[in-house]
């Protein structure tokens, strides 16, 4: 992968009227706040606050004096949603070259930009035709537009099927103490054989607003743990993500800056690898084989 991302990446869903809705003036704070925090990656997608929460940020960015060079851009794209934005009858995924040359074209005008560091398909389409995607990547690529290619929620399967055609330099899956089925189905495997850059959506895995069996398994363990890495309860969970070794970038979708440097400060936790081990279990409910 030719682009670097920061460790912990700034997820941007939220940014806009799917959540907090802010001014130009307190995305362009925000912004600030995350560089000086070390956090330069910022990910967006199109559909984000029904395809208006890039432009918003794009507005905040262009008038933020920073330059271009000093962050990295995510979008993704595929996803058709039905809003008042879109002549769209049913939700579905459109990854015709076409769709995703222009889609690509609207995230860099959205978001005022030049290109993008990273361009993914949002979600597995069964109609994906693997040579659209590469005659729209390759051109996009070739005109300076995209950088990196990569996938999202994607299969190993998936992902090999796109393989065949064109390069795939990383994906953006689901992943957390709470959920780590990435683990088991081949995906972080998958990324360490072809030397992919992993990702991880929902890195807390709504942890604080769970009450399951195992969210009550993982709070039994948590405190001794606490206590001896004097951590929080969700830097203890980004730390059992970064210990692996794929990598994993956790995309957190918090906006709130005190959050944010909580969760800047996991990566200074290198946890034991018995106490990974005690979590892991924990969240499984069994010990390992």
């Amino acid at each position: 992968m030719k682009t670097k991302l920061s460790d912990i990446i700034i997820g941007c869903m939220s940014w806009g009227i799917w959540g907090k809705n802010f001014s130009t003036k307190e995305m362009d704070e925000l912004i600030h706040f995350c560089l000086e925090q070390g956090n330069t990656t910022f990910d967006h997608a199109d559909i984000y606050g029904g395809y208006t929460t890039e432009e918003a940020f794009g507005k905040a960015f262009s008038t933020s004096g920073i330059e271009r060079e000093q962050i990295q851009l995510i979008s993704k794209c595929g996803i058709q949603y039905k809003t008042e934005n879109r002549d769209n009858k049913v939700k579905h995924y459109d990854y015709s070259k076409e769709y995703i040359i222009w889609s690509a074209e609207q995230s860099l005008k959205n978001l005022q930009t030049d290109y993008l560091d990273v361009l993914l398909l949002h979600r597995p389409s069964p109609l994906l035709e693997t040579n659209e995607v590469l005659e729209a990547v390759t051109q996009l690529q070739e005109q300076g537009k995209i950088i990196d290619f990569g996938v999202s929620n994607f299969t190993p399967s998936q992902m090999d099927v796109l393989q065949s055609e064109i390069p795939i330099t990383c994906n953006q899956f689901e992943f957390s103490l709470v959920q780590n089925t990435a683990i088991d189905n081949g995906t972080i495997d998958y990324l360490l054989k072809y030397k992919m850059k992993a990702m991880s959506w929902s890195p807390l895995g709504g942890f604080f607003s769970l009450e399951t069996e195992q969210a009550s398994r993982i709070k039994e363990v948590l405190p001794s743990l606490l206590e001896k890495y004097n951590a929080t309860e969700d830097q203890l969970l980004l730390a059992w993500i970064l210990k692996h070794p794929a990598a994993v970038a956790p995309v957190v979708g918090t906006s709130n800056k005190e959050r944010i440097k909580i969760a800047n400060d996991a990566t200074k936790i290198n946890l034991e690898l018995q106490d990974w081990f005690i979590l892991y279990e924990a969240s499984r409910g069994h010990k390992v084989a």
